[in-house]
């Protein structure tokens, strides 16, 4: 989808824009003063990164630090990556409800099976 950030140079104020072809960008006025003076911001990116990615830089020896306890799709993985360096099998109940946890908000329902 084509946002672009934009800060007008008259009043500050910072927006998002959706823009589908470049005639569209010349247009654009401030929401707040109406200018027409527009400078386009670079915005953040979030890069996708499969599990198997997070999982390789996963290290097993160690604590990871509390950013990495943010992020809910990093609950098991460090089992995971564990088991499978000792060569365990956990099959696919324990992918199930690794699944259930992660997208859970309440830890009784893990409990209830």
């Amino acid at each position: 989808m084509p946002l672009h950030e934009y800060a007008c140079k008259e009043c500050g104020r910072k927006d998002t824009r959706l823009v589908l072809k470049p005639g569209d960008e010349e247009a654009l006025r401030c929401k707040k003063c109406g200018s027409d003076q527009l400078k386009r911001l670079i915005s953040r990116v979030a890069i996708h990164r499969t599990e198997s990615d997070r999982m390789a830089d996963i290290s097993t020896s160690g604590t990871p630090d509390e950013s990495y306890y943010s992020d809910n799709r990093n609950i098991g993985l460090r089992a995971k990556k564990r088991m499978k360096e000792l060569g365990v099998d956990l099959g696919d109940a324990f992918e199930e409800k690794l699944e259930k946890a992660r997208t859970t908000t309440n830890l009784d329902d893990l409990t209830s099976d």
